[in-house]
């Protein structure tokens, strides 16, 4: 439940129509080339002996954190920057093709039919997605916003019934249960106005960042198993390999892909920042070791090198970025902004 909240606010707050063009066809193709990455380095690892599937090492490289990262980027005021959007596009890419890979190749016995029932689930949340974005009716609105006030909270009980269903459906095809969270934050994006979105988020993100997802993080640490890591040297030297390895597939292709569109010091906070990761790696271990796939020496160590990653790497990414400039430039397009500056241009002429 706790993961499905995190997905859900994932997709709940990416603005695919913002993320049209470069930011999406980049960070397509960074995933790709991580994935490429990933499945060589894992591939070497299974041929080592050092994993048992080299396949769900790789996919496991590949992931990114962007339900973690997305308040962070908020709270400094890069969402909306260009640099906010490449790492959001980044993230978003990072966190959604890892979890169909998962549920093409890892969850079901043929992959071709997992395939045709993601096709069946994608039809469905696009059949509800557009019924949701369908203009509402005044009294409906109207009906909302009132309830919204009180201790009904109507909007919010029908979000979260979104969820459960998405999140029962996908589990009755057969899916990631999570693939139907993230579907449902998308869908709920979609289906609200400007108005209706400024009013529910703040309760959105009360539930999810306020509660449920401090939670999360919380029941890792406690269920993490501290005497499988600090037991075993093998166990503890995986850690720092794990943890240099996620920089590597995913935080090299960061300085490649994005070459003539950020600055040096932009791709390498990128890097950083797309390299984190740990919900979708603990859910990649949880499925290793239900299916024999993973040791619980790789999972504890996998799992701990991602809450490494979460400490380290978005620090080290912002320090790197800086703090944010008032005289840079404007960027091309209109109401996008440079990470470093304040969409405003420096005045030329007194008052």
């Amino acid at each position: 439940v706790i993961l499905a909240v995190l997905f859900f606010l994932a997709g709940y707050e990416i603005d695919f129509a913002k993320l049209r063009g470069a930011p999406m066809n980049r960070a397509t193709g960074g995933w790709v080339l991580s994935l490429v990455l990933g499945l060589v380095v894992a591939t070497v690892l299974a041929l080592e002996g050092v994993v048992l599937s080299g396949l769900l090492v790789g996919l496991a490289l590949t992931t990114t954190a962007i339900g973690t990262l997305l308040p962070m980027l908020r709270d400094r005021g890069l969402l909306d920057t260009r640099f906010g959007l490449f790492i959001t596009a980044a993230g978003a890419v990072g966190e959604f093709g890892p979890i169909l890979a998962v549920t093409l190749l890892l969850t079901g016995s043929n992959p071709f039919t997992e395939a045709a029932l993601l096709v069946v689930f994608a039809l469905l949340a696009v059949a509800v997605a557009a019924m949701a974005s369908r203009p509402q009716p005044p009294k409906l609105v109207e009906m909302l916003h009132r309830h919204l006030s009180t201790s009904t909270q109507l909007p919010v009980r029908i979000v979260i019934l979104l969820v459960v269903a998405l999140v029962v459906i996908a589990a009755d095809l057969g899916l990631d249960n999570l693939l139907g969270a993230f579907a449902a934050g998308m869908i709920t994006r979609q289906a609200l106005s400007p108005v209706q979105s400024r009013a529910l988020t703040p309760r959105l993100e009360a539930i999810g960042f306020g509660f449920l997802i401090p939670v999360f993080f919380i029941v890792s640490g406690v269920t993490f198993d501290l005497d499988a890591l600090f037991g075993s040297t093998s166990t503890m030297l995986r850690v720092p390999m794990f943890l240099a390895l996620l920089l590597v597939v995913r935080g090299v292709p960061a300085l490649i892909v994005y070459r003539g569109l950020l600055t040096t010091r932009e791709r390498s906070s990128l890097a950083f920042l797309q390299a984190t990761a740990l919900p979708l790696l603990v859910v990649i271990a949880e499925i290793g070791l239900s299916t024999d796939r993973m040791t619980s020496q790789n999972a504890t160590a996998l799992v701990g090198a991602g809450m490494l990653s979460v400490l380290a790497f978005p620090l080290i990414g912002f320090a790197i970025l800086g703090r944010p400039r008032v005289d840079e430039p404007d960027d091309d397009r209109p109401g996008l902004r440079r990470s470093g500056g304040t969409g405003r241009r420096p005045r030329t002429t007194p008052r």
